[in-house]
């Protein structure tokens, strides 16, 4: 098994070497945020220095209350909207996935008892997700958009997993009213740092100009940036049909439960009685250069469920051949 951790693709690493070193000298804030609104159908986006940067600067823009999901989604979102000191609703899931119902009464409920005005136009509260639920599962954003919307809310999708989407169903700004993301290390865009935020209505970005201005990207990270948006999709299709085919297989060879097998995802998650022990082999059996594919749950990023988390997104995209899929699919196989 050769187990690389992802990096950068070999064009993006050479602009940006480029323009480190003096060689290239071209602005590229404008150009990358271009292409990225183009990629995630809304008018405008802004380049930060990180994916918490970005939720900082999505989230300040809410003047009501923030919904969190309660499992599957980034610690960050609860974090933040502490700091901001946000009136915050926690909503049920089905490990990860967005109860329908539930959202629709969680809305309701809240409204009666005066934490979100659905009424006031001036102080809309929002939703804060994750494009895939845990990684592993495409949340049903166009129905969640639908919902919130009806309800004169905000939909705020975090789309470092999923920007790119070749089914348009995720990083899609016809659902989300703000995509926020991350650039930083391993993610679909990946160049090590940065972060980004996509609009339709440039007065949220006025709401936080400060915030934006003290944390815009470097002219290299745009560069990055930039070019690797070039590989988005190709990358995410290839991740998704990675762990959708390493989710048949060990679903199917072994006596591992896969959570959420017939999803869209970017990792696979499995359940064990001794999430512990399990981890602790398998972190044995893949070594990526010093960087970890393997996640231990409970855990709120992921699943409050006794499971663990293959991280298929860590692996650099020349690793995401179906050799690689079934050695880790035999190596899973042996600790069942």
């Amino acid at each position: 098994m050769n187990l690389k951790f992802k990096k950068p693709s070999k064009e993006t690493q050479m602009a940006m070497s480029k323009l480190a070193s003096g060689e290239d000298n071209q602005d590229y804030q404008k150009l990358a945020e271009e292409k990225l609104a183009d990629i995630a159908n809304h008018k405008y986006a802004k380049l930060v220095n990180s994916g918490n940067s970005a939720i900082l600067s999505a989230m300040n823009s809410i003047d009501g209350a923030v919904m969190i999901p309660d499992q599957g989604a980034w610690n960050g979102f609860k974090q933040i909207a502490n700091f901001l000191n946000k009136d915050l609703i926690t909503v049920k899931t089905n490990q990860g996935l967005i109860d329908l119902d539930y959202l629709n009464e969680s809305i309701i409920s809240s409204s009666e008892n005066s934490i979100i005005d659905l009424d006031d136009e001036s102080n809309k509260s929002a939703l804060f997700l994750t494009s895939f639920a845990a990684y592993t599962a495409e949340q049903d954003i166009k129905e969640i958009s639908d919902i919130i919307h009806r309800n004169n809310m905000v939909l705020v999708e975090d789309a470092s997993g999923a920007i790119g989407d070749c089914e348009n169903k995720l990083a899609n700004g016809n659902y989300s009213d703000i995509i926020i993301g991350s650039t930083g290390s391993p993610k679909i865009v990946n160049v090590e740092d940065g972060g980004f935020i996509t609009i339709n209505d440039n007065s949220l970005f006025d709401k936080s100009k400060l915030l934006l201005k003290t944390n815009k990207a470097s002219n290299i990270t745009a560069c990055g940036i930039y070019n690797e948006l070039d590989f988005a999709s190709r990358n995410l299709e290839r991740t998704i049909d990675s762990c959708s085919y390493l989710k048949e297989r060990i679903e199917d060879e072994t006596d591992f439960e896969v959570f959420h097998k017939d999803k869209r995802g970017i990792n696979v998650i499995l359940k064990t009685d001794d999430p512990k022990s399990l981890s602790y082999k398998l972190r044995q059996e893949f070594v990526l250069d010093s960087h970890g594919m393997i996640t231990k749950c409970p855990n709120y990023n992921r699943l409050k469920e006794k499971a663990i988390a293959l991280e298929i997104k860590n692996l650099d995209i020349a690793c995401l051949e179906e050799d690689n899929m079934d050695s880790i699919a035999n190596a899973v196989g042996k600790y069942e």
